[in-house]
């Protein structure tokens, strides 16, 4: 029971997060069309979609963030524990019980994506809503991409991720 609950609670948790962000966020990126847009700005907003698209869609989420986080919730199931269950969502970004490695780059993106919420912050419309957009699109194809992965860790016999814990070696 712990397994399956811990599972879920860690994909659900970053489904949350990710979703939060996308609800916060579209409000933004649909405000900026009550405001005149020259060429530049819809040049920019292109720029921007595509950008985001690739980057933070395929390259971020698709290719590293969603294969780990289901591989790492398909870890949660078959090798239970209460303290990775409790913080499952945490576990699943890899926050702790990863190599240092990761540690340090999960803190690292999060470190670098609070600090650009912040500048973007300060950018008046429509510039806001243009980077916004992007950002919703990138966390979308996240969102999908994690539910894609986090089906397919929990139904297929094999996946093919790894889960990057640190290795056990018994004495």
């Amino acid at each position: 029971m712990m397994s399956r609950c811990g599972a879920f609670w860690g994909l659900a948790g970053v489904v949350l997060l990710l979703g939060s962000a996308v609800y916060r966020l579209t409000p933004l990126a649909v405000e900026a069309f009550s405001y005149p847009w020259s060429w530049y700005h819809w040049l920019s907003f292109l720029l921007i979609l595509l950008f985001m698209a690739y980057a933070e869609g395929y390259r971020a989420f698709q290719q590293a963030f969603s294969p780990r986080v289901a591989a790492r919730a398909r870890y949660l199931r078959d090798h239970p524990n209460l303290l990775h269950t409790l913080l499952a969502p945490l576990f699943c970004m890899a926050y702790f019980h990863a190599p240092r490695r990761r540690q340090i780059t999960s803190l690292s993106v999060t470190a670098g994506i609070i600090i650009l919420v912040v500048l973007v912050r300060l950018l008046s419309q429509p510039w806001r809503g243009i980077i916004d957009g992007g950002v919703v699109v990138g966390l979308a194809w996240g969102l999908v991409s994690l539910a894609i992965f986090g089906y397919q860790a929990f139904t297929a016999k094999d996946f093919p991720f790894s889960p990057e814990v640190p290795e056990h070696h018994p004495t």
